[in-house]
């Protein structure tokens, strides 16, 4: 009975439009804003933020990005994993190549350049759908990883192939520790979080999801295809390049072309898939998912192999954690096909009705 929403009233049209009415929804959201912010940074051990905060932080953006192309606009994208690479190619060569770049403005700055990648690969949105579409983003991740892997001129003529961003400062402040960068991350991912969440309830957001559910329907009501799909395409590519920017600089430090190659791009697909197709919160759920449960695997396989007697080898343990977490996204999405966020709104659900049954 803790979850009511008794006495309650909206008043005004402004009350009535927050992004979250129930009081409850607003309490939890603060409390986990101020741990994230206040406690996590005095809490979390170097090896949590390193291995699952930092990068469930960016990689939650970057599904993020990938979720409203997807999910809100129903263009499918096999391409994030180059977007990514172009928005940290283009940061890093904003912020080696002009005196006195700020930081901030060099990972803007990328994500406007793969903003301007994402719509020019979404042109052919207009004309064609579903696997076709599909297969036209892929021609942009294989673009992506030629041209970084060939042109030097995006490696700033690295011998290697391989950029380093070397030390991170924002404004007199040196970002070094993993503490100091998981709060750079959060700060980040915070901002476009509110910003994508005020987006799809816009009307840029419900011609969005009126050209998902059907867009013959949505052309005749007097939405512009061209209009809806390309600002999709847009606004999901700026997402994107931000993330990407964000893990060459914050997660890796120094990279090559091989770190945004299709594996990438899959991955991010199944955060979307798995956590729930348009939804915010479904963003972070499947990117929670595939951050946290190979690690957890890892962890827990020889452990529960030495309970049953049984020896297993590093290669056996990476290649169970494979099989056990293909297996697990195959029986996931036959169990629960709208991902992770539905049992998130099944759950709220039954707690607005309980203790009674109906």
């Amino acid at each position: 009975m803790l979850y009511r929403e008794n006495g309650q009233f909206k008043t005004t049209y402004q009350a009535d439009q927050q992004i979250f009415p129930i009081a409850q929804d607003r309490l939890l959201i603060y409390a986990l804003l101020a741990f994230a912010f206040i406690a996590v940074p005095f809490l979390a051990s170097e090896y949590l933020f390193r291995a699952v905060l930092i990068p469930f932080l960016i990689l939650a953006l970057a599904a993020l990005g990938l979720n409203i192309l997807v999910g809100y606009c129903g263009q499918i994208s096999l391409g994030t994993g180059g977007f990514m690479a172009v928005g940290a190619y283009a940061a890093y060569n904003f912020l080696v190549r002009i005196d006195g770049m700020p930081l901030v403005a060099a990972i803007l700055l990328g994500g406007a350049c793969t903003t301007v990648v994402g719509v020019l690969f979404g042109i052919p949105s207009l004309r064609i759908k579903g696997l076709y579409l599909a297969v036209a983003t892929l021609a942009a991740q294989f673009f992506c990883d030629w041209a970084f892997l060939r042109v030097r001129w995006f490696t700033n003529n690295s011998s290697s192939g391989s950029v380093n961003v070397g030390e991170l400062n924002m404004f007199g402040w040196v970002i070094d520790t993993p503490a100091e960068k998981y709060l750079f991350c959060l700060g980040f991912v915070a901002v476009f979080a509110l910003l994508a969440k005020n987006l799809v309830r816009s009307h840029i957001g419900r011609e969005w999801m009126a050209m998902r559910d059907m867009d013959v329907a949505a052309s005749v009501i007097g939405i512009r295809p061209v209009y809806a799909k390309l600002t999709a395409f847009a606004v999901s590519s700026f997402f994107v390049g931000v993330a990407g920017a964000l893990w060459g600089f914050v997660y890796l430090g120094a990279w090559e072309p091989a770190a945004f190659n299709i594996d990438r791009s899959f991955q991010l697909l199944f955060m979307v898939i798995i956590g729930g197709l348009g939804s915010i919160m479904g963003s972070f759920f499947g990117a929670a998912f595939i951050v946290v449960l190979p690690i957890a695997l890892n962890q827990f396989l020889p452990v529960f192999a030495n309970l049953l007697g049984l020896e297993i080898s590093t290669v056996g343990i990476s290649h169970a954690e494979l099989m056990i977490f293909g297996a697990l996204i195959v029986w996931f999405l036959i169990v629960e096909p709208h991902g992770l966020a539905k049992l998130w709104s099944t759950a709220k659900q039954k707690l607005q009705l309980w203790p009674f049954p109906h």
